[in-house]
C-alpha cells in the first residue's frame, strides 16, 4: 500500500497512454458493438471485481438491451504487482446455467484469471461466454483466452488507471497511465 506522496509521485512520473476522451470513445464502440451482438439473447453480465467496476459503470449504461447483472471476484494480486495461486473470492450469485455469459474486466493481460473465470463458468453450465475487456496489453506470448471484445490496446508495461491499480492505489483515473521504465515492478508483470 502506498502512502500518499507515493502514490502523488508516481502518477507525476508516469507516462500518459490513453486519454479520457480516448477511453470513452472506445467504452462508446464496445457498447455498439456489444449491443449489435446481444440485443436477442437476455445475456448475464458479470464484472470481474475489483478491476472492472469501473468499466462496468462506464459500459452498462450505454447497453441498449435487456440484461441480468451480478459479479465475480478471483485474485491473484491482493494489491501485488505479481499474480500468485487463483484465490477464489465470489462466484456469482445468479445461476449461470443455460445463460448467455458476458463478462467485464479492465484488463487481458496474460490471461490467466480470465481464462480460470472462464473455465469456471463453463464448469457451472453457462451456455456461452464471452469476454469484453477495456484494454488488452500486447504482449509476446499466447494467452489462453481472447478477448470477444477489445476497446483499447497497451505495450507491453505496467500500466494503471481504468480499474487497473498500482500497490492498489489509481484505480479510480479516467485516463491510462504507465509507469516510467525504472520505477516499474518486475518485468511488466500484471499476470492477469
Amino acid at each position: 500500500m502506498l502512502n500518499p506522496s507515493e502514490a502523488w509521485q508516481i502518477l507525476h512520473d508516469a507516462e500518459l497512454i490513453h486519454s479520457a476522451e480516448e477511453v470513452n470513445q472506445a467504452i462508446i464502440q464496445l457498447a455498439l458493438d456489444i449491443t449489435a451482438d446481444y440485443t436477442e439473447k437476455n445475456p448475464l453480465v458479470l464484472t470481474v471485481m475489483n478491476g472492472g467496476i469501473m468499466f462496468a459503470g462506464q459500459l452498462l449504461p450505454l447497453l441498449r438491451f435487456p440484461l441480468s447483472c451480478d459479479y465475480i471476484h478471483a485474485s491473484r494480486y491482493r494489491n501485488a504487482t505479481q499474480g500468485g495461486k487463483l484465490e477464489w473470492v465470489a462466484l456469482p450469485r445468479e445461476s449461470v446455467k443455460g445463460r448467455h455469459v458476458l463478462l467485464l474486466d479492465d484488463i487481458l493481460d496474460e490471461g490467466h484469471t480470465l481464462a480460470a473465470i472462464k473455465a469456471e463458468l463453463l464448469s457451472l453450465g453457462a451456455q456461452q461466454v464471452a469476454c469484453a475487456v477495456l484494454t488488452n496489453k500486447n504482449i509476446e506470448a499466447n494467452k489462453p483466452v481472447k478477448a470477444d471484445y477489445i476497446g483499447l490496446n497497451l505495450p507491453n508495461r505496467f500500466v494503471f488507471g481504468c480499474g487497473m491499480d498500482v500497490y492498489g492505489a489509481w484505480r479510480n483515473l479516467p485516463a491510462i497511465y504507465a509507469l516510467k521504465a525504472e520505477t516499474a515492478p518486475g518485468k511488466h508483470d500484471q499476470n492477469r
